[in-house]
């Protein structure tokens, strides 16, 4: 499944970015990188997206906000949320708009596959989800 999923990755932070893509790459993932909410919701990568890898905190449009502007579009698109920013009412507002998995920073490789796995495992059960 991997060769042929395609993964959003979205954080404002280049090098956390640069790092996922490039962790999630080696694993043999296909991905897409955006440094805002807003540059991937413009991206014609939306709706080929098969799994969105978010950070929380972000200038504009939060992750939390990412969530509520796809699902307003129609995308139902398994997430991951990650945060360097552990708080619990953030954490309850991703997990009741649809996140799988909601991580703290530093994330560890094997919990960010895990979790990457069983998204992309949530999607192709349902099918479309879009």
């Amino acid at each position: 499944m991997a060769q042929t999923s395609l993964i959003s990755i979205v954080d404002d932070d280049m090098a956390v970015l640069e790092a996922t893509t490039s962790l999630l790459e080696a694993h043999g993932y296909a991905t897409a990188a955006f440094k805002s909410a807003q540059e991937f919701l413009q991206s014609p990568q939306v709706g080929d997206t098969m799994c969105l890898v978010t950070d929380v905190r972000m200038p504009g449009a939060s992750g939390i906000d990412l969530q509520e502007q796809l699902i307003g579009a129609g995308h139902r698109i398994p997430t991951i949320v990650m945060t360097a920013h552990a708080d619990e009412h953030v954490r309850e507002a991703a997990l009741k708009r649809g996140a799988l998995a909601f991580l703290t920073k530093p994330v560890s490789v094997d919990r960010l596959i895990s979790c990457l796995e069983s998204a992309l495992a949530v999607h192709g059960a349902a099918g479309a989800l879009r």
